[in-house]
């Protein structure tokens, strides 16, 4: 038989049970009603706390200043396999796949392009670049651009004159105007940091398009650097593809230019024996003419190889330089890319909601039950 004081405890346990179930269905159904009556019970507070986290939206968005996003967008020549392996690569980038990295032999493809703008040997390149300024139509290098006419918000303001009172260090000095990329200053880095925060490059892996972008407060700025970008990064696609054959045709000049100096050597010689020996009959003479007229003939074919050689060169440069579709050049924008200032203060709004929320339902309790 079973013990009176464990069917009592069967009996306790199973209504703690439905207790506990009882207490979360009430929670799920009539909680969150419960907690917005008492939100809105405090309609007073609710208000004061939105006005004031309103007026701090207005402060922070007055504070933030806009800024212009330019774009552009180019197709690199890139070169197809021909056959199977060209049809299996198109069929694979309609599906996002991507083969041409195992097809390509150059180091620097499109997917890297990203990479490629944001390191300092391209950014310390962009500090001289002339710009020219919206409202004023001054010309000006970027760097002085960057350090005269942009604006930053106040939290940005205090926090470097918060880091200029606690961590004063000597910035390393250099001479000369340009920049030790192995030793940058303190003031190069943090503009080389702002500068690749601005730049954008994506590259559509299906088509290989590349869309370059740059941010500035200025909407003129912001285009011509835009192009620059994309002037640059061809340059630097162009020196990379053409190296060897710049290599090969420096080299073939140099041998075409001392053949036809070695073969104008010969014929002046030989010209100047023949003069002077035209009268004699012996022998002697004639077989040095001769060696003279010979060695002139394989000077002269020399000379014709390497000139044959010079213009191949001079070809493969041509043919090693890759082209570049622009399909969208960069223009000013004229709308604002960054995050509208309405939308900061609505933002802001919902935040003082949710804060007036935190105090009613669970701000006083805690400070009730520290008083305890």
């Amino acid at each position: 038989m079973t013990c009176p004081s464990a069917k009592l405890g069967n009996r306790q346990e199973k209504l703690t049970k439905q207790k506990k179930m009882n207490d979360k269905n009430r929670f799920g159904e009539i909680d969150v009603i419960e907690l917005f009556r008492k939100v809105m019970a405090e309609k007073r507070l609710l208000c004061i706390y939105v006005l004031v986290f309103m007026i701090l939206g207005v402060i922070v968005a007055l504070s933030k200043p806009k800024v212009y996003t330019a774009e552009m967008t180019l197709a690199p020549e890139m070169n197809s396999g021909g056959g199977l392996s060209g049809s299996l690569g198109d069929m694979a980038s309609s599906f996002g796949i991507d083969f041409s990295g195992t097809k390509s032999v150059d180091a620097i493809y499109p997917e890297i392009y990203p990479t490629v703008l944001a390191s300092n040997d391209f950014i310390l390149k962009l500090f001289d670049v002339k710009v020219r300024l919206m409202e004023t139509n001054e010309s000006k290098s970027f760097t002085d651009h960057l350090m005269t006419d942009t604006k930053s918000p106040f939290w940005d303001k205090m926090k470097m004159w918060l880091i200029g009172l606690f961590k004063k260090e000597p910035a390393p000095q250099q001479k000369g105007g340009e920049a030790d990329p192995f030793r940058l200053t303190k003031r190069q880095n943090d503009l080389c940091d702002m500068i690749r925060g601005a730049i954008t490059c994506l590259v559509d892996k299906k088509t290989s398009v590349i869309t370059i972008g740059f941010s500035d407060q200025d909407p003129l700025v912001a285009a011509i650097m835009t192009d620059t970008l994309q002037n640059r990064l061809q340059s630097y696609i162009t020196d990379y593809r053409t190296k060897k054959a710049r290599k090969d045709l420096e080299y073939y000049t140099k041998l075409y230019l001392e053949s036809h100096e070695q073969y104008k050597q010969a014929q002046l010689v030989y010209a100047s024996y023949s003069d002077n020996n035209q009268d004699l009959v012996l022998e002697r003479y004639r077989a040095k003419r001769d060696e003279l007229e010979n060695e002139m003939q394989l000077k002269y074919n020399l000379y014709t190889q390497m000139a044959s050689q010079y213009q191949t060169a001079r070809a493969k440069v041509q043919e090693s330089t890759p082209a570049f579709t622009i399909i969208q050049r960069p223009t000013m924008p004229y709308k604002a890319s960054s995050t509208p200032r309405s939308l900061i203060v609505f933002f802001f709004i919902i935040l003082g909601v949710m804060a007036d929320a935190f105090w009613v339902i669970l701000g006083r309790k805690m400070m009730s039950a520290r008083k305890r």
